[in-house]
């Protein structure tokens, strides 16, 4: 049984079956939302960051939102493969109280965060002339610091409505923020499928944008006013870029893309809507590397973790079912790793759906 499946694009592809797999082909990585999915792929993710990326001289820049942007963040720390170890098992081993607020789940994530990142990470994830970190948080146009649970919930429920008729309808209630080292030479500085805007990405502004990116309304709490940007209070990068859907094709290079899945939903509201598709010629140029279905089916009870287990098992259970995972995690690193050195033929590259 295979554990890991590759899809690309028509231009991946092509390169992909000449030069195989090597590391200068990239110009990007990036990281979705999708919380403790991300234990799946936390092999792959120390893979590339402790063996396949060291080294690297010429400019990577990463994207993430939500548990991607602290993947993402990783990858610029002094030690990438300690701090994506350190976020494995912090995260794993998050413990609430039984009914938790969405108080108790951002202070437990602040901390969380601050240990990932270390006492150097701060400052070199901010300015690594290599790992050109970009984090997606999104300002609410609607929602103030002061806004209750009830005027939320009917922001949300707006967004999604207005959402499921046209996307676009998503700046009525958001602005994309990405937080980045360089706003100016970013290649996503013009993005206008959306409300957006870049902010410099500062060591006094990072671990806020981080935790804003990953505040989920109703889970988390908002963050508020964070440094160099605009006054509000910043939620969920997901809530626009859940899977993403940009302009990928406009880079030079191939964009690398480990995912916990094999379709691409853009946006947080997108989840349920069949009709809803990243546009497929925005991956030309993407690698999508994913667990097979297969491999999902022999997991701890036959799925990938997700946020409903923090409920769902006692501390105890869930600790050693997300243990679990991690080590069966490094299976997909293997796999990935003997393509590498050994070369990947056409009948093992399927196309992006």
């Amino acid at each position: 049984m295979a554990a890991l499946v590759i899809h690309a694009g028509e231009r991946a592809k092509a390169r992909l079956l000449d030069e195989g797999i090597h590391e200068d082909m990239f110009d990007a990585l990036v990281g979705a939302s999708g919380g403790p999915k991300w234990f799946v792929l936390y092999g792959l993710d120390r893979y590339l960051f402790g063996e396949f990326f060291v080294g690297r001289q010429r400019v990577l820049n990463t994207l993430g939102s939500s548990a991607g942007a602290w993947r993402m963040s990783c990858l610029a720390c002094p030690d990438p493969a300690a701090a994506i170890e350190r976020l494995a098992d912090l995260y794993s081993h998050e413990r609430y109280s039984e009914r938790p607020t969405p108080g108790e789940v951002s202070a437990q994530a602040s901390v969380m965060l601050a240990n990932v990142l270390g006492e150097d990470g701060v400052q070199a994830v901010s300015s690594n002339p290599v790992f050109k970190t970009h984090i997606i948080a999104n300002r609410g146009r609607q929602l103030g610091p002061n806004s209750s649970r009830l005027v939320q919930g009917l922001v949300l429920a707006s967004a999604a409505t207005l959402n499921a008729i046209s996307r676009k309808a998503l700046s009525c209630f958001f602005e994309r923020t990405i937080f980045c080292p360089d706003p100016q030479q970013s290649p996503w500085r013009e993005l206008d499928d959306l409300r957006s805007v870049s902010i410099a990405l500062t060591p006094d502004n990072l671990q806020q944008s981080l935790l804003a990116s990953g505040s989920i309304p109703f889970v988390l709490e908002g963050v508020a006013n964070i440094p160099g940007s605009k006054e509000g209070l910043y939620w969920d990068g997901g809530i626009t870029d859940y899977h993403f859907d940009l302009p990928f094709d406009q880079l030079d290079g191939l964009v690398l893309y480990p995912h916990f899945q094999a379709t691409v939903k853009p946006g947080w509201f997108d989840k349920r809507l069949p009709w809803r598709r990243a546009a497929m010629p925005n991956f030309n140029n993407v690698v999508l590397l994913r667990p097979s279905a297969e491999f999902v089916s022999t997991l701890p009870g036959g799925k990938l973790s997700d946020r409903s287990d923090f409920a769902r098992l006692k501390y105890a259970e869930r600790v050693t079912v997300f243990r679990e995972v991690l080590e069966r995690s490094k299976q997909l690193a293997d796999e990935l790793r003997e393509l590498v050195e050994k070369g990947i033929e056409p009948a093992q590259i399927r196309p992006i759906v």
